[in-house]
């Protein structure tokens, strides 16, 4: 199975190796302050491709990118009021996340050859340096983003941070700069596509963004083993996804057929799901357009607990928990499900897409489609939870100015390559035992996903106020009356 991922790995990098391109276009940049604002639009990028045995093509129609060997121009440049390009004064911008190591890398493929030398293009016309590395750690994130913006510094800081109550609180408190005044960011732009920009939004102030492929998230693995000793083969799964009959029922079908007691002694040893519930639900709940908490066109946020969509996938998530779902003991550790499926014990558990590098020594082959769609829903989709880029609000308008252009060039499509977005693919190759994983499902996942707004509501804990509190003599529906005025507090508070 190893040796057909680093077969697919290889065939990304010739793809990309033959990959010369066409011309791009100049990237609207907005105006610098006293700018006239001389350029044009950007390109926009193209749908995620389902593989990547094929290099992209150009717009002249060539094939594998080929068009006789001409190199691409660089965009147009972005000029001042005097027709000279912005000049970003040799500033040092950072893009500080908590991951990325600060050491230089050779580009392992053409792609990456190609970005290396857009980059230093758009560094010397423009006057500055970019990069992305690591300066706080996971757990000091959210605390050094509120004490700089409070204190402020000489630096230049593009802040890398993860979503969540921290995040929310310190929007509220006006510590994030408002990117919607810059004229420099467009965020019509194809890039801006996962809607970081409209969830951290108030009216016309934006404040946060993230101009880069989004994550796929959360969906449904599954042991192929297992299914093989049930009489199914694990390829069927991914044929039902992309024949769209990768349904609620059809997955319950599934499970009903997997799950068995293999040595007839009254117990059950092989289980169709050892899911942790609290990933359940809510996979559930956006598989059938169901969700937690809405925003309306105004801006306000409102519950959507108690809607249809939401009801219908809690009760079904109930009723496929107590019937398939392995019963764990309640001194069990947190991660319960987690080990159990590394074990073999199940054949399906619903979680996010990083897992898989967690699974590097399971012994077990396994595959990943996506959540299985709702009655109410015509496509699978993911909920994008991806980490958000803020630029803090103690700095004056045109330094904030100056980092948001240097950041959209950072992030813009590479010339030539504007019609290729499979460079993320090869990180998820090394982590999960199938191609398809990544080129069937991930990218439908890239593609197709929507945004969540609970976590945006102070006070609100689904765990606490939803979670742990149904079941066959509370059912969702009566859990939802039973908060109601609760969450009508929280909402009140929130939309102020």
């Amino acid at each position: 199975m190893k040796r057909r991922i680093a077969q697919k790995v290889l065939a990304l990098s010739l793809a990309a190796a033959m990959m010369t391109g066409v011309a791009g276009c100049g990237n609207d940049g907005g105006t610098a302050p006293g700018a006239d604002g001389s350029s044009s639009a950007a390109p926009e990028e193209s749908g995620q491709g389902q593989s990547s045995d094929e290099g992209p093509e150009d717009s002249a129609g060539g094939e594998d990118g080929e068009k006789g060997g001409e190199e691409p121009a660089m965009p147009e440049v972005i000029t001042d009021s005097d027709g000279n390009p912005i000049d970003l004064g040799g500033m040092e911008i950072i893009v500080r996340d908590w991951w990325t190591p600060d050491e230089e890398t050779e580009p392992a493929n053409s792609f990456e050859e190609a970005k290396e030398e857009y980059l230093d293009w758009v560094q010397a016309t423009y006057n500055f340096t970019i990069k992305q590395v690591a300066v706080s750690i996971w757990d000091s994130a959210p605390e050094d983003f509120v004490n700089y913006a409070t204190t402020g510094g000489n630096e230049n800081y593009v802040f890398v941070l993860r979503q969540g109550q921290e995040l929310i609180a310190a929007m509220n408190a006006g510590l994030m700069y408002d990117l919607g005044s810059l004229d420099c960011l467009d965020f019509t732009e194809d890039k801006w596509k996962d809607g970081v920009n409209e969830m951290f939004s108030k009216g016309s102030a934006v404040y946060a963004m993230r101009g880069i492929t989004p994550e796929g998230r959360g969906g449904m693995y599954f042991n192929k083993r297992l299914l093989e000793e049930a009489g199914i083969k694990p390829d069927s799964i991914y044929d039902l996804q992309e024949n769209m009959e990768w349904t609620w029922d059809k997955f319950e079908e599934i499970c009903s057929q997997v799950q068995a007691d293999t040595d007839n002694d009254g117990v059950i040893d092989r289980y169709a799901m050892v899911c942790v519930t609290q990933d359940f639900y809510p996979m559930a709940v956006w598989s059938n357009g169901g969700e937690f908490i809405g925003k309306d066109e105004n801006g306000q946020y409102y519950n959507r607990l108690d809607s249809s969509e939401t009801i219908e996938a809690l009760n079904w998530s109930l009723d496929m928990i107590d019937r398939f779902n392995k019963v764990f003991d309640s001194e069990a550790d947190w991660d319960y499900g987690y080990t159990a499926f590394a074990n073999g014990e199940g054949v399906f558990i619903p979680q996010e897409t990083f897992k898989a590098g967690d699974w590097e020594e399971m012994t077990d082959d396994f595959g990943f489609v996506c959540f299985p769609m709702g009655p109410k829903m015509k496509d699978y989709t993911n909920c994008y939870i991806d980490n958000v880029m803020a630029i803090p609000a103690c700095y004056d308008a045109e330094k904030a100015w100056k980092i948001a252009f240097a950041y959209n060039l950072f992030t813009d499509p590479v010339p030539g390559w504007e019609d290729y977005n499979e460079s993320w693919k090869s990180d998820y190759y090394e982590k999960f035992r199938d191609t398809e994983s990544v080129d069937l499902t991930m990218a439908r996942m890239v593609e197709n996903g929507m945004v969540t707004y609970h976590t945006f509501i102070p006070g609100l804990d689904l765990g606490a106020d939803v979670y742990w509190n149904i079941n066959k003599d509370n059912t969702p529906a009566q859990q939802a009356e039973t908060i109601r005025n609760t969450w009508a507090a929280y909402l009140e508070e929130a939309n102020k």
